[in-house]
């Protein structure tokens, strides 16, 4: 970190979006972790990436704040260029890791008072936002206590504190609630909600855990391999799916069967992707369906008709999930 200097708000360019990212691109020899990257994020929006290991969002948020150059591609911040102005871009952004960032053999209220240094704050200002950053995340009577006595909960908290000292206007949350306990998740929870709702503070949101992002963000990106696959707010992602998918395990999959389930008026799209799926299957059929009940009573006529056996059945419902397995054939986990 280094100290920040104040620099005249006019020398930004204007914009109407506070994040701006185009053609994002990071390569690692022949390895690229972010593939021709494009989104923006408006002032005041909770904004989530969600992505499988491996899918590039802790690469992304490195990039956007300052850590790396990308290999090419531009972003802006408060119309600030992240390349040509990082240091003006440094004073409007917070940064949360991943990996926890404090000294545990200081207490809580002395680990602030060194990082709130390097900001550049100093005297009665600094200890004013230390403490504020405490009370914001519930540690104002934990303050004098060693960080060797706090929980994985509690040392979260002080690292999410450690990124508010400079009152950010954008604030980067890198997996923000990884091995903690229920009640500092649920104060975690709270404090971003209040840093939004209070300060306006625009927020990007990283995590493992989908019913997080659904709870907390505006609008949710998507992206796998380094590329964006889905951005859009919840309800609109989830309306991709219609009435859900069906995965249909059957004793046989001929090419005319497949079609003339296709046709069927509830069905918008089959897709055969494995084999002996299931006992006794030879075919298993995705199928993206505008109702499940219906194809239901759709599909189970065409079989029989066909002397064709349903071996198995699993219907999942339209969800931010599904959407996630449908998009990206993977587990968030995976």
């Amino acid at each position: 970190m280094i100290a920040l200097d104040i620099v005249p708000q006019s020398a930004a360019v204007k914009t109407e979006n506070f994040l701006s990212v185009q053609n994002l691109v990071k390569r690692y020899g022949d390895f690229t972790a972010v593939d021709n990257l494009s989104f923006s994020v408006q002032p005041g929006e909770i904004f989530g990436l969600l992505g499988p290991n491996g899918a590039g969002k802790t690469t992304t948020m490195s990039i956007l704040s300052c850590l790396f150059p990308p290999t090419r591609g531009t972003a802006t911040i408060g119309g600030y260029d992240l390349v040509r102005q990082a240091k003006q871009v440094k004073q409007l952004i917070g940064v949360v890791p991943q990996d926890l960032a404090i000294y545990p053999t200081l207490n809580a209220y002395d680990n602030l008072l060194f990082f709130g240094s390097m900001y550049g704050l100093h005297g009665k200002a600094l200890k004013r936002q230390v403490w504020e950053a405490l009370e914001i995340v519930g540690l104002t009577e934990k303050a004098r206590q060693p960080i060797t006595t706090f929980s994985g909960g509690m040392k979260r908290r002080v690292n999410i504190a450690a990124g508010l000292l400079h009152h950010p206007r954008l604030l980067f949350l890198d997996e923000p609630t990884v091995g903690v306990d229920p009640q500092s998740r649920n104060y975690i929870f709270e404090s971003i909600r209040q840093l939004n709702r209070e300060q306006g503070m625009t927020i990007i949101y990283s995590s493992h855990y989908m019913e997080e992002v659904e709870a907390l963000c505006n609008r949710i990106a998507i992206i796998d391999g380094g590329q964006l696959v889905a951005l859009d707010t919840k309800e609109k992602l989830i309306e991709q799916l219609g009435g859900g998918i069906m995965y249909l395990g059957l004793n046989q999959g001929e090419a005319e069967l497949i079609m003339q389930l296709e046709a069927l008026p509830s069905i918008e799209h089959i897709e055969q992707i494995a084999s002996a799926a299931a006992a006794n299957a030879s075919v298993l059929l995705k199928c993206q369906v505008t109702s499940a009940q219906r194809a239901l009573l759709e599909i189970i006529p065409t079989l029989n008709g066909l002397g064709v056996q349903l071996v198995s059945l699993e219907i999942s419902e339209p969800n931010l999930e599904s959407v996630f397995l449908h998009l990206t054939g993977k587990k968030l986990r995976d």
